[in-house]
């Protein structure tokens, strides 16, 4: 596990449903729409040329690195408390939980037992429930399946 794959409120950013799903489905609409000719024609159709740079952009580089690395929203409430504490993972500030997290909970139901485990446990037994998630094929949209 890489640790820069790690958002600061406790979510795993290879088990987010941008990674697991959108990305490899751009890819696949991004190789057929160019096996098609769209690359050629896409000039010709209104807003076409900045769908097909953003379509190309997430096929080839995806989109999301991390909001370690500068993805996700950068005014995020808990990302910038994080980051003016120095504190790796809000799991280990001395506030924690604290308000920020009310929202967050509320749409992961997994985030609150996640982060008392890795506080509780430590990062190896945090990363290998997030790797067998993985390994599922789960995803933060799913809350039927908490794994």
């Amino acid at each position: 596990m890489n640790k820069k794959h790690t958002c600061y409120c406790g979510l795993y950013c290879e088990n987010c449903a941008v990674k697991v799903k959108v990305e490899p489905a751009a890819k696949v609409l991004h190789e057929e729409m160019k096996t098609a000719g769209f690359e050629e024609i896409i000039r010709f159709i209104p807003g076409g040329e900045g769908f097909w740079a953003f379509l190309k952009g997430m096929a080839e580089d995806g989109i999301c690195v991390s909001c370690r690395d500068g993805s996700g929203n950068p005014s995020c409430a808990v990302r910038v408390c994080a980051k003016e504490k120095d504190v790796e993972m809000c799991a280990f500030c001395h506030d924690y939980p604290c308000e920020k997290f009310a929202a967050f909970f509320a749409g992961y139901p997994v985030l609150e037992r996640d982060n008392a485990l890795l506080r509780d446990k430590g990062w190896e037994a945090w990363a290998e429930l997030q790797n067998k998630r993985r390994a599922q094929g789960y995803t933060y949209s799913e809350k039927k399946r908490e794994g």
